[in-house]
């Protein structure tokens, strides 16, 4: 297990290097000049070389590279003579807009994204698992082809349309709740659930259709198995053979479709936050590539990809966990 962790771990350092030096190269080799994004669109050349100059930019690319990856891990000075800003670790930058650090930014953002993400996954699963196991019990009847059309049309919707049906309904023509605003759980907790209960149930949705389809596919394959045959032969009874032997092992796809799927979500969910006004990574993430603001950006892919990564590798863990034999991959 220890040799497993270490080449993961050694894959994930590799990974995140590599994700790191595209997304540079992609927000520093534009057209768009960094020093005149930072400076303003009016401000006279000879302070753009000022600037220019004190943001280290006229540097080899790979020599600012450098120095931004290692500002991550040990902070730096960024700036010249009078104008020399200490850079904490981890340092991402500042933010060209509101001048900022990068990572302040990003952690005032993440309770909201990590809430919406992991309130909507508790939805998705309850809903999916349930939906797709009841179906794969109840194979080519009704009950299995209204649960799978259903699915196929909540899926098919797109989640700007479901946001707005939900807002629609529910706050303007029901008045059952007031529209979303984040209020922090630490603040207060029933406020904190009801402003959030549409947003996850806009998300949820689609997601729910995905998983219940995936559930479905996986307890029918698993129940055709010689083993659950057995189960059954020896006189176990069906909640027991259906919960140990049936539902357990069908779970594995979709430990890894959550671990992909929560991972890209606690990184904002773009649209459902800039539909309900949440202010998530995923709200940030859009007002900065809306107004070119570089660092933000590319800070935001880097903490995406760091979530994803990351959750991959619980999910590899759980994997080598359960069945040594990955562990060898």
């Amino acid at each position: 297990m220890t040799g497993f962790l270490i080449r993961r771990l050694f894959g994930i350092a590799v990974t995140l290097l590599v994700v790191c030096a595209v997304t540079f190269c992609i927000f520093y080799l534009l057209p768009s000049d960094p020093a005149v994004q930072f400076c303003g669109k009016d401000c006279p050349p000879d302070r753009v070389a000022q600037v220019r100059q004190q943001m280290g930019l006229n540097a080899p690319l790979i020599v600012q590279f450098g120095r931004y990856v290692l500002a991550i891990f040990a902070g730096r000075s960024m700036g010249t003579g009078n104008y020399v800003v200490q850079c904490h670790f981890p340092c991402f930058g500042y933010s060209f807009q509101s001048g900022r650090p990068v990572w302040d930014l990003m952690m005032d953002r993440l309770p909201t994204s990590a809430s919406l993400a992991i309130g909507a996954a508790v939805i998705w699963l309850l809903l999916g698992l349930a939906a797709g196991v009841l179906s794969a019990l109840r194979k080519n009847t009704w009950i299995d082809r209204t649960v799978m059309v259903g699915t196929i049309g909540m899926a098919a919707l797109p989640v700007y349309f479901t946001a707005m049906i939900l807002l629609y309904v529910v706050v303007a023509v029901l008045g059952l709740m007031p529209y979303p605003r984040y209020v922090a759980f630490t603040d207060d907790p029933v406020g904190w659930f009801q402003n959030l209960l549409l947003p996850w149930v806009t998300l949820a949705l689609t997601f729910a259709a995905i998983y219940a389809r995936m559930t479905r596919s996986s307890v029918i394959e698993t129940l055709a198995e010689p083993y659950v045959r057995t189960a059954r032969a020896k006189g176990l009874p069906e909640r027991r053979v259906v919960g140990r032997h049936g539902l357990r092992p069908a779970l594995t796809p979709i430990a890894t479709m959550l671990g992909m799927d929560l991972g890209g979500l606690l990184a904002g969910a773009l649209i459902t936050e800039s539909l309900f006004g949440l202010p998530g990574v995923g709200k940030l993430f859009a007002d900065s590539l809306a107004k070119s603001d570089q660092p933000v950006v590319m800070g935001i892919t880097l903490l995406a990809s760091f979530f994803i990564i990351m959750s991959n590798l619980v999910v590899d863990l759980v994997y080598a966990w359960i069945d040594p034999r990955a562990r060898v991959s």
